[in-house]
């Protein structure tokens, strides 16, 4: 069953501080490997890499990536791409694998039933992307899938979205927030923004999720889910209402 943690009021004292039409909850998505499989993707680009440029600078274009990522905090493909491209002016093959990322069939990697969750909230409250990534890859990523389709533009995309919370309530006003990640990283950095405003919802899905470290090092999310789908037996109610009157 979907079942919320019970959390104590904060008195925080919500108020639309932007004059703009407000929501009675707002839920945020995020993408990869909550609505899509990452794993799946990063995989497959480990096989064309290896098919195309061979295991070695395989093996320097994921070490770039990974520096990139502790620089920026965020992956960036693209960015990889173009420091391996430093390192090999002259690989005939960077051509292709490029166009493999750009026409990526990334509609394909929708997780089971994403789709279905995301229109199970809609009669509760506006569906919203919230992502972080590159400006340009992760847009595209959404795009490509449908998701930005789906989610009717509501598409936000930050370097370090938990540091972007202020934005989010400017743009989409809510009295109370469910969000829906597959890191508790994430969503305790959330929880400790917007108190008994959000519900978290952890989906145990992705390398990051199942990781033991993790899981010991942040408390439980108010609502836990072994798959995106699982979002479809939670009653709306449940989702909106983890704050107990104190």
């Amino acid at each position: 069953m979907c079942r919320p943690r019970i959390l104590r009021s904060t008195g925080y004292n919500w108020r639309n501080r932007f004059n703009m039409p407000a929501s009675r909850t707002v839920f945020l998505f995020d993408v990869d490997n909550t609505l899509l499989d990452n794993d799946r993707v990063t995989a497959d680009l480990k096989r064309h890499l290896d098919s195309k440029v061979g295991p070695e600078r395989a093996q320097r274009y994921w070490q770039l990536f990974e520096t990139i990522r502790s620089e920026l905090g965020y992956a960036d493909y693209l960015g990889a791409l173009q420091r391996y491209r430093i390192d090999y002016p002259h690989d005939p093959n960077l051509l292709a694998v490029s166009y493999f990322l750009m026409e990526y069939p990334f509609a394909n990697r929708l997780f089971p039933n994403s789709i279905d969750a995301v229109e199970h909230v809609a009669p509760s409250g506006p569906a919203v992307i919230l992502s972080d990534g590159d400006v340009v890859f992760q847009p595209h990523k959404v795009y490509r899938s449908g998701l930005y389709e789906r989610f009717q533009g509501n598409v936000l995309i930050y370097v370090h979205k938990e540091q972007e919370l202020a934005d989010v309530e400017r743009r989409y006003p809510a009295e109370h927030y469910v969000v829906v990640d597959d890191k508790l990283r994430i969503l305790q950095a959330i929880k400790e923004v917007w108190k008994s405003r959000v519900t978290t919802v952890f989906v145990r899905q992705g390398h990051y999720a199942h990781d033991p470290k993790t899981l010991a090092q942040y408390p439980p999310a108010d609502i836990s889910l072994d798959r995106i789908g699982n979002l479809l037996d939670c009653e709306l109610s449940a989702l909106g209402a983890a704050v107990a009157r104190s």
